[in-house]
Formats: structure tokens, C-alpha cells, sequence
């Protein structure tokens, strides 16, 4: 990921936190935000310097209409004398789990299951549902 020395997050954010940017053939999607109550250069009313949030997410959408997301967060806690500094490490760590959290989603839509995990009890109505209509 190229992370540009010149901006304060390293990347170009619009005024609401958010960043589309390209990421190993993916469109990522990404947001710098805090949950706070109070301004954002002074101190919440109830918990103090809020923690900055930093997340990345894309969608690719399959055959059939299958679509698979990844999603990565990375919180960047506030040091006890001040708010929270920008970090160009976030942004490409949160997109660096986003990656990772899609890999292991492909990986798990495209593992076989085995006939013994696709066992309902008896007691569930979809089961009955699914008796109901032969599907079983």
C-alpha cells in the first residue's frame, strides 16, 4: 500500500473521515472516525480523549449474486495527555485485515461441509419446515 508521507493519516480523506482507495484488485472503502461525545480537540464530557477508529471494508460480488466482504478495524487508543495523533500505519493495517478477513472468508465459502455438520435435531422447527416441504 502506498502510504503518502505528505498527508496527515497517509492517505486522502474527505471531511467526514472517508478514503476509497485501491488495494490488491480491490475498491476499499475507508473511514477515520471517533465516537466522542464532545469536539474532537477537547475532552469527552463522560469518558475523556475518545478513541479513533480506523476501518476498512470491500464487497465482491460472485456468481449467482454471492457476495463476500472483508473487514478490518484498527482502534487507536488516546495517550493520557492529549488526544489521539494521526498514524499512516492505521490505515494500511485496518486494509491489511481487510484483506486478511476476506482470504479467510473465500476459504470458508469454498471448503466443502461435510453431510455430519448439516444435521438438524428434530426439535427445530425449521427442520419441520424442512420435512415439511421434502427438502430433507
Amino acid at each position: 500500500m502506498n502510504i503518502d508521507p505528505n498527508l496527515p493519516w497517509g492517505i486522502a480523506i474527505d471531511y467526514a473521515g472517508r478514503a476509497t482507495l485501491a488495494e490488491a484488485g480491490h475498491t476499499v472503502q475507508v473511514r477515520v472516525y471517533d465516537a466522542g461525545l464532545g469536539d474532537t480537540l477537547e475532552p469527552d464530557p463522560v469518558s475523556g480523549y475518545p478513541a479513533v477508529h480506523v476501518t476498512a471494508q470491500f464487497t465482491e460480488t460472485g456468481e449467482l449474486g454471492t457476495q463476500l466482504r472483508g473487514s478490518g478495524q484498527i482502534v487507536l487508543d488516546p495517550p493520557a495527555e492529549g488526544p489521539v495523533a494521526p498514524d499512516r500505519t492505521a490505515v494500511a493495517a485496518a486494509v491489511a485485515a481487510a484483506l486478511a478477513d476476506f482470504e479467510a472468508r473465500v476459504t470458508a465459502y469454498t471448503t466443502p461441509v461435510s453431510s455430519t455438520h448439516l444435521t438438524l435435531p428434530t426439535t427445530y422447527p425449521l427442520y419441520t419446515y424442512l420435512v415439511a416441504c421434502r427438502c430433507v
